[in-house]
């Protein structure tokens, strides 16, 4: 539960500092798929992957994936629905049983129709959540932001020395 309390702390004050909101919104894009798809396939292992290799917002891609895995769960029913349509496609079906018989990608599971399903709809939604939550980070950042860092109570606390001792830690030591 500390953990889950320390992502959420992050991730607002990521919020509110000068962190690229294209990392931002890239995270919580990584972690939508993540929160939707099963965690031990192969699409979960690329995910964390990609998380890791880009300039992609660690934080804020965990913390998207916990929530949205509820989502996903409630979901499922679709999810079966759109992964059985596809499943039983017939022109479909030369492709998914070459695919079946390849190395790797039996490991994504895609036979199943929830993970089939969960699959086609990420990928499908993916680009809407980046564009959708870079939009709400900007947002955020303009109206919110700049309104409570306007207030007489935030100036207050920035005028102590308690703030002015934490700042120049947290630019030292992050």
């Amino acid at each position: 539960m500390t953990f889950l309390f320390k992502q959420i702390f992050g991730f607002l004050k990521m919020l509110n500092s000068e962190t690229g909101h294209n990392q931002i919104a890239a995270g919580i894009a990584v972690g939508f798929v993540l929160g939707m798809t099963p965690i031990l396939s192969l699409q979960g292992f690329l995910m964390i992957i990609f998380i890791f290799v880009f300039r992609v917002q660690a934080g804020a891609a965990f913390l998207a994936a916990f929530f949205f895995a509820f989502a996903g769960w409630l979901l499922d029913p679709v999810f079966h629905a759109i992964g059985s349509t596809v499943l039983e496609m017939e022109g479909l079906q030369g492709l998914l049983t070459a695919m079946y018989n390849m190395p790797l990608v039996p490991l994504t599971r895609f036979n199943n129709s929830i993970v089939m399903g969960a699959g086609v709809v990420t990928v499908a939604a993916m680009p809407f959540v980046y564009f959708i939550s870079r939009a709400l980070i900007v947002k955020y950042r303009e109206t919110v932001v700049a309104r409570v860092k306007q207030t007489k109570v935030w100036k207050a606390i920035q005028a102590t020395s308690l703030y002015k001792w934490y700042y120049t830690y947290d630019n030292l030591y992050g």
